[in-house]
């Protein structure tokens, strides 16, 4: 069985985790604990960021490798056109996503869990003991923001982000006013892309990450509550519904939704 070495709530983790779904591909998720999982990462890659996959004794580094070595080793359900105008069209939104929506985001929401402590604490997976809980409820949002600062995320350069998505939004929602897809007439590694990486601005309806039921369908105020943005939010629900499947026993233990459990070797 294939195995991902991902985050949870990593969004180039969920691109990868669509691209499995769609081509129906049995998979492991494998939880890298941050610190000391990424040591046992880089040890076996060569690299410490997820997602990786697993298959064989083959490991794949980098969401829009995996979706290229799926497309060429797992080619029913194709990814990329073979039209040549569609596959640069498909492949130009898919590098966009990663360095736009990808990136933007997540200061998007850093902003929002600075300001609001019940979504900070929303966000923990269900499997979180109480006591972390409320310790992460409690860390007072001015001390968020001097953390915010010592990894880029000022106050202007998350305000220009959330700029930036409001204009990343309005264009998507524009494009896929008369389609159902981004390109053509069949769901491309674009949509996938689009549809993952917009994870962190309105998480999915369904069960389908290890969170708590009060957070689904929540998101970043201002983006994922805008009418202007809900048919944009409504394609990208509906890809969930066609496309992503809800966890099962077979692929996970306790939590339906939970990450498989095991120890990286």
């Amino acid at each position: 069985m294939l195995e991902l070495y991902q985050f949870e709530l990593s969004q180039y983790s969920e691109k990868v985790r669509f691209i499995l779904d769609y081509k129906g591909l049995e998979y492991r998720k494998i939880e890298v604990t941050p610190g000391i999982g990424q040591v046992e990462l880089f040890r076996l890659t060569g690299q410490r960021q997820v997602p990786v996959l697993k298959d064989g004794s083959r490991y794949i580094a980098d969401s829009t490798e995996i979706a290229k070595y799926l497309d060429l080793q797992y080619p029913e359900r194709p990814l990329i056109p073979t039209d040549p105008k569609k596959r640069g069209l498909c492949l130009l939104i898919e590098e966009w996503a990663d360095e736009s929506i990808g990136v933007k985001s997540r200061k998007a929401l850093f902003s929002a869990i600075s300001q609001n402590q019940d979504f900070r604490k929303s966000l923990l997976p269900t499997t979180t003991p109480d006591v972390l809980k409320t310790l992460v409820e409690g860390v007072p949002n001015d001390i968020l923001r001097v953390l915010g600062l010592g990894v880029g995320y000022s106050p202007d350069a998350i305000r220009n982000a959330i700029a930036d998505l409001k204009q990343d939004l309005e264009a998507l929602t524009l494009l896929l006013a008369d389609s159902p897809y981004l390109v053509g007439d069949e769901p491309t590694l674009a949509d996938f892309a689009v549809a993952g990486l917009s994870l962190l601005l309105k998480f999915p309806e369904g069960a389908y990450l290890d969170l708590p039921p009060a957070i689904r369908g929540k998101g970043v105020p201002g983006l994922a509550d805008n009418p202007i943005y809900a048919p944009f939010f409504a394609w990208r629900d509906r890809l969930y519904l066609q496309y992503r499947r809800l966890p099962t026993s077979s692929t996970t233990t306790g939590n339906p939704s939970a990450p498989t459990s095991i120890r990286i070797e």
